[in-house]
């Protein structure tokens, strides 16, 4: 069993950005992710036409400076999300949409050019694969001679001087034993902790050509009234793709996949024309599936609740296992800047 400096859990922006920022201080990070793949609520996918695609975090604002400046720093491009012609606000099904067009002067939301990956892809290439370690779920974390014991749900074992958990508060608590066991408040606390994106269903429609932008609509949709609460145009930086992608209301989570699609296309041909159902694909990623990210809460958890807890920043386990991630940032927390914020706190005290 070969001991570690520094295990991080969770390869998501936080843990990525936290390895990061170790290495910078000569610290040696071991990454331990659960998943197959690496970016946590970082998604993005690839379509037939090769427009990128976000189903997980995808804006952000000049009012999220941690995020801006590793993006300037790592050189990554970002562009202004597109609002330009007319959006469409639904208050009721029986009612035709309101039409209003969103000022320039309003201020802008931004996607990272080539898709939000490309920040997770280039923390990976600066932090170097062979210290990321995928598929790999931590079931339990002991506390012995001095050190932390990591087990998997494989059976293996890791040893280190300091664990820090990027993995939602709720997920730890009810997934990885530990012994000693955590304080009660603290336990009780992650209960009751809102996992960002938790909730949400996302999906894309990817489409040859963007017909709505040369019918003026700018793609931008808000409804009370149908399966579509929330939708944007998500063109490429270079407008070489074109999809629509938004958010569907949380409650359909118990339809099919088939039956949600379809409720999308009757929404997109309603709102746009038979133009709608000419899509080269429709995709969709339902969070509350996602074992590895969302965990149901015992009692009612409301959006943002709990985040930025100052129990969160106290070590445990005489001060050897950390509590990090965007949940716990007290700045934008849940939010990408947040996740960076929260890597900023923790690499702050090694």
């Amino acid at each position: 069993m070969k001991k570690e400096k520094v295990i991080v859990i969770g390869a998501g922006l936080c843990g990525l950005y936290t390895a990061f920022l170790l290495q910078k201080k000569g610290i040696e990070v071991l990454i331990l992710e659960a998943n197959t793949r690496i970016g946590g609520r970082i998604k993005t996918i690839t379509g037939a036409t090769a427009v990128t695609m976000e189903m997980g975090a995808t804006w952000f604002g000049n009012q999220h400076r941690h995020l801006l400046e590793v993006l300037n720093t790592l050189e990554l491009p970002y562009f202004r999300q597109h609002t330009k012609g007319i959006s469409l606000f639904e208050t009721m099904s029986f009612v035709p949409p309101q039409k209003f067009e969103i000022s320039d002067s309003e201020e802008p939301s931004f996607r990272i050019v080539g898709g939000t990956t490309s920040l997770i892809n280039r923390l990976v290439s600066e932090i170097g694969q062979q210290h990321i370690k995928t598929q790999t779920r931590i079931t339990g974390i002991k506390e012995q001679n001095n050190q932390l014991i990591v087990t998997d749900s494989s059976g293996n074992i890791y040893s280190a001087d300091k664990v820090i958990s990027t993995i939602p508060p709720n997920l730890l608590v009810n997934s990885v034993l530990f012994e000693p066991k955590l304080p009660d408040n603290f336990t009780q606390l992650a209960k009751k902790t809102h996992t960002w994106m938790g909730e949400s269903i996302k999906f894309a429609m990817e489409y040859k050509t963007p017909f709505w932008k040369q019918n003026n609509y700018s793609g931008t949709l808000f409804s009370q009234a149908s399966i579509i609460q929330e939708m944007y145009d998500h063109s490429t930086a270079d407008n070489s793709g074109f999809a629509l992608k938004g958010f569907l209301n949380g409650g359909t989570v118990v339809l099919s996949f088939e039956e949600r699609k379809e409720k999308v296309i009757a929404q997109l041909t309603t709102f746009f024309g038979s133009e709608a159902t000419d899509y080269v694909a429709y995709y969709e990623t339902v969070w509350r599936e996602e074992p590895l990210t969302f965990q149901p809460y015992e009692q009612l958890v409301l959006a943002h609740q709990n985040n930025g807890h100052s129990l969160f920043r106290t070590p445990l386990l005489n001060e050897k296992l950390y509590v990090s991630g965007a949940e716990t940032a007290t700045q934008n927390p849940g939010y990408m800047d947040g996740a960076i914020y929260a890597a900023k706190t923790i690499a702050s005290q090694f």
